[in-house]
C-alpha cells in the first residue's frame, strides 16, 4: 500500500500548489507584460517566454489535481509519476534562472545612475521577478513532493 505524501500529485495539497504556480506566474507575465519595452532585455523575454510554458503546465496538472480529488483517486502509476517529476524539475530550473537573470538586470537599471528606467517600470519588472520566485518556490515544492512519492511505487 503506498501511503498518501501531502503536495503529489492527486492530492488537495497539490491542487493549492498547482493553483499557486499559476497565479503566480500568471502575475509575473502580467506585470512583466505592462512593461512595452520588455522585448529590449533578453532576460525580460525569458521570463516571458518560461512563464509562458508554466502557466499551461500547471493549469493543466491543477485540472488534473483537482479532477483526482474530486472521484477521490489518486494518480499513482510511475510512468506519469515520471514525466510530472521531469517537467516540474525543468521549469522549476528555467524559473529559477528566469527570475534571477531578470531581478538582476531589473535591479541594475533600478539603481544604475543616468538610467533610461522610469522608476515605475524598473519596480514593475522587480514584482515580475518576485512572482516568478513564488512561483519557483511552489514548483520546487511540487517537484520534491512527487519525487519523494516515486520510489513507493
Amino acid at each position: 500500500m503506498v501511503e498518501e505524501v501531502p503536495g503529489s500529485v492527486g492530492t488537495s495539497a497539490s491542487f493549492g500548489l498547482r493553483l499557486g504556480q499559476t497565479l503566480f506566474s500568471s502575475a509575473s507575465l502580467l506585470f512583466m507584460s505592462m512593461g512595452v519595452e520588455f522585448y529590449s532585455y533578453t532576460p525580460f523575454c525569458f521570463l516571458v517566454t518560461i512563464m509562458g510554458l508554466v502557466i499551461p503546465w500547471s493549469f493543466t496538472l491543477a485540472l488534473i489535481d483537482g479532477y483526482s480529488v474530486l472521484v477521490k483517486c489518486p494518480l499513482r502509476q510511475p510512468g506519469i509519476l515520471v514525466i510530472v517529476v521531469v517537467g516540474d524539475w525543468v521549469l522549476s530550473v528555467l524559473t529559477l534562472a528566469a527570475a534571477c537573470s531578470t531581478a538582476s538586470v531589473a535591479e541594475l537599471m533600478f539603481t544604475a545612475a543616468g538610467s533610461d528606467c522610469p522608476p515605475n517600470l524598473c519596480s514593475r519588472y522587480l514584482i515580475s521577478a518576485a512572482m516568478a520566485f513564488l512561483s519557483w518556490f511552489l514548483s520546487l515544492g511540487s517537484c520534491l513532493f512527487n519525487l519523494w512519492l516515486l520510489p513507493s511505487l
